[in-house]
């Protein structure tokens, strides 16, 4: 069942990522409750495409369960999950996605729902003024070179 407090935890990993040049896109993993994964965006931080928050948060909340099936978890995620990422959830199992602003450019949600896989994932879109204004005004200061873009190379997707 969705709950704002975990998508405003999301939120706050989000800033972290904005503050290190990545596309601000945070993502928590809650489990009975409680937030057992958090992260940020890392590809710039960390020189490494596939740093997602989700891929990362999925990493740390397997590792803190030690189990490979998050079966019985929820993410919350501020941005629509790219592709990858949604790959990665359905492979975790994880029951539900919560997410605060949909993906205009690369939508993927809606495409992959027909796709015959062995998890259904619960993709929930809960529109979040704070999720889509938050990459909203970075990517306006990336264009208005008020970000230190030269660090972050040609790539500005998730």
């Amino acid at each position: 069942m969705y709950d704002e407090k975990y998508l405003i935890a999301a939120l706050d990993e989000a800033r972290k990522a904005a503050r290190y040049q990545d596309v601000p896109v945070g993502c928590v993993i809650v489990k009975d409750g409680k937030i057992i994964a958090r992260a940020h965006n890392r590809k710039v931080a960390s020189v490494d495409p596939v740093a997602h928050s989700e891929i990362l948060a999925i990493r740390k909340a397997a590792k803190k369960l030690y189990l490979s099936n998050l079966s019985g978890c929820d993410m919350y995620v501020t941005f629509e999950p790219c592709l990858m990422c949604v790959g990665a959830i359905i492979g975790a199992r994880v029951d539900n996605v919560y997410y605060g602003a949909r993906d205009l450019k690369f939508p993927t949600v809606d495409k992959i729902k027909d796709i015959p896989v062995n998890h259904k994932v619960n993709f929930v879109y809960v529109e979040s003024s704070q999720c889509s204004a938050i990459l909203t005004d970075f990517f306006k200061e990336l264009r208005n070179g008020k970000r230190g873009n030269k660090s972050r190379g040609k790539d500005s997707n998730n």
